[in-house]
């Protein structure tokens, strides 16, 4: 692979590869129930550059955040091209979900405008009544609502404004900014992080470096685009170096995860990322019919990433889909976050990432030690190394390094770390200090290997015990009847105790109140078998749990639902 570094802006990297691989297929746009839409790099910047010119005529200009509220739609592509193209800001932001609540979803609008500034949404005509209002005067910094599926997109455009536009590309420095990125979150998504033309460049060139990639590899992709796994990995770093990605609508994979087993076999695509969460989820959902004909052998890497990455769930991948050419040496591990562009640390291609076995109880006080026979253990799985141009310790709470074999907080030094918060001064002041981010997530490091175990706002204190939510998670999410994937657990304060007490929302098929009775003892069994008392079970259908916008049930989010169904006395 070439060395991008000399380029001062993403775009050129886009225009030198429309030059160099006119028809290559940039993005395969995949459909669940028609013949994919191909963009090839040449078609792609075509179109881009009538989207850019159409933007100017509306009056969009250099620096100005556009915000992209679309589906998974073919034209997705070109406009965010076009943004970059006219040197103004794109801000992907989730499609709201049919079971949110338009109040809800507005009012995550209107805070990433009071904090973000949006200037400009692009979206599409059904969603026009729930945005609407927020152009009131007054309201939002939001100056206008465009439709791009409605625009009469042309050459004509683009030859009266093509002189002007030239001369806007060719002005822009790496320093200048380039992507607004919005931290995860259930609704509100509200932490803006703001990165650099040059931040985006040096860290696809590094990350690639780690993963190794090259003209031969294909990304498929199920991911969102508004998550900085899907943006960053599955999508900007293959379209810097000219390769193709296959993207999936998320919603649809969801329904029918299968959806990337088919692109991977069909298209015989090399790279993926996935949560953990989705190893569990689709090899309890992807059935044999699905598969037939279906070979995975072409796959080098199933990166997880974005969440602790657990021993078991790549094990039950591994059974799954072993007879279907899946290697064990496939599945890596990555840690990453948007503050940082995307990735921070990464297992090497054709190794299995190492395994630590240690003891329970010593990683809850804070130390790590072998597991003794007889004791309760937790598998912790490495996420890798740091990246070239990254730098990770591990601080106590005063934020100071550890010595070897404690627990600490995660702080992280990178050539693409984000400048700070957009218009959030205050946030960046507590998490940004002398080049050093500090992440709020717990891990260890051994042997320069970093192993995440936790977030720090998560972790459940009782009675002066630390009890990580993912053991209690991975243990009521064995029971039978508990759906895989589907549980969350929490700290719940009892004042009169004057200590936190462990929670789980789990979700089950299970109706019959005798039958639910029976699975909550099973469910507090569970919890002791690993020497956790489980005070409060809470049983909720299928589809219940709040997800955040990685797609994984989320912790805080579910935990207000509960809380405020309570205090209102509502069946749960």
């Amino acid at each position: 692979m070439d060395n991008i570094s000399s380029y001062n802006s993403v775009w050129s990297l886009w225009e030198r590869n429309s030059k160099n691989a006119p028809d290559k297929d940039a993005i395969v746009h995949w459909l669940a129930t028609d013949e994919p839409i191909r963009w090839s790099y040449s078609d792609l910047i075509k179109k881009a550059n009538q989207v850019s010119a159409t933007l100017k005529k509306l009056g969009i200009r250099r620096n100005q955040v556009v915000a992209i509220i679309i589906k998974h739609n073919p034209l997705f592509y070109p406009v965010y091209f076009g943004i970059a193209g006219l040197g103004a800001i794109p801000a992907v932001l989730a499609y709201p979900n049919p079971r949110l609540h338009p109040d809800k979803f507005r009012s995550g609008i209107i805070g990433m405008s009071q904090r973000s500034g949006l200037d400009y949404i692009l979206t599409q005509r059904d969603i026009e009544p729930v945005i609407a209002p927020l152009l009131e005067p007054g309201k939002t910094t939001i100056n206008g609502l465009f439709f791009p599926e409605e625009w009469d997109l042309n050459d004509a455009v683009w030859e009266s404004e093509k002189e002007e536009i030239t001369v806007i590309r060719n002005s822009i420095k790496p320093e200048d900014p380039f992507l607004l990125q919005h931290s995860s979150g259930t609704t509100g998504l509200q932490k803006p992080v703001l990165l650099s033309q040059r931040a985006i460049i040096e860290h696809v060139k590094y990350y690639s470096e780690a993963i190794k990639l090259t003209q031969e590899d294909k990304i498929a992709s199920w991911l969102p685009l508004y998550h900085d796994m899907g943006l960053i990995a599955a999508y900007h770093l293959p379209l810097a170096y000219g390769i193709t990605s296959v993207q999936i609508d998320p919603f649809e994979w969801v329904l029918a995860p299968s959806l990337l087993t088919e692109v991977i076999g069909k298209e015989k695509a090399t790279l993926t990322w996935l949560p953990n969460f989705a190893y569990n989820f689709m090899a309890e959902r992807i059935e044999d019919d699905e598969l037939e004909g279906i070979r995975l052998d072409t796959l080098r890497m199933a990166i997880n990433c974005s969440e602790p990455v657990r021993n078991e769930s790549h094990v039950r991948f591994y059974e799954r889909f072993k007879d279907f050419g899946i290697r064990k040496t496939a599945l890596t591990a990555c840690y990453a976050m948007a503050e940082t562009t995307y990735g921070v640390t990464q297992t090497p291609p054709d190794e299995e990432p190492k395994l630590m076995i240690v003891d329970r109880d010593e990683l809850a006080a804070g130390r790590v030690s072998p597991a003794i026979e007889g004791k309760a253990s937790r598998v912790c799985v490495s996420s890798g190394m740091a990246i070239e141009g990254c730098s990770v310790r591990i601080v106590d709470s005063e934020r100071k390094e550890v010595a070897p074999g404690m627990v600490g907080e995660i702080a992280i030094s990178s050539v693409s770390m984000f400048d700070g918060y957009r218009n959030y001064p205050e946030k960046t002041a507590e998490v940004l200090i002398d080049g050093w981010y500090y992440s709020g997530d717990y891990g260890f490091m051994v042997e320069d290997e970093l192993f995440v175990i936790g977030r720090k706002k998560d972790i459940i204190i009782v009675a002066g015990k630390n009890i990580y939510p993912e053991d209690v998670e991975d243990a009521v999410g064995k029971v039978p009847d508990v759906l895989p994937g589907r549980v969350i657990a929490f700290g719940y304060d009892n004042t009169d105790l004057g200590t936190e007490e462990v929670s789980v929302v789990a979700e089950t098929g299970i109706e019959d109140e005798h039958g639910k009775k029976d699975l909550t003892k099973r469910i507090k069994e569970a919890g002791l078998a690993i020497d956790v008392s489980i005070t409060h079970v809470f049983l909720v259908p299928p589809r219940w749990l709040i997800k955040s916008s990685a797609g994984k049930p989320s912790r805080s989010a579910n935990k207000q639902r509960i809380s405020e169904m309570i205090a209102n006395n509502e069946k749960i």
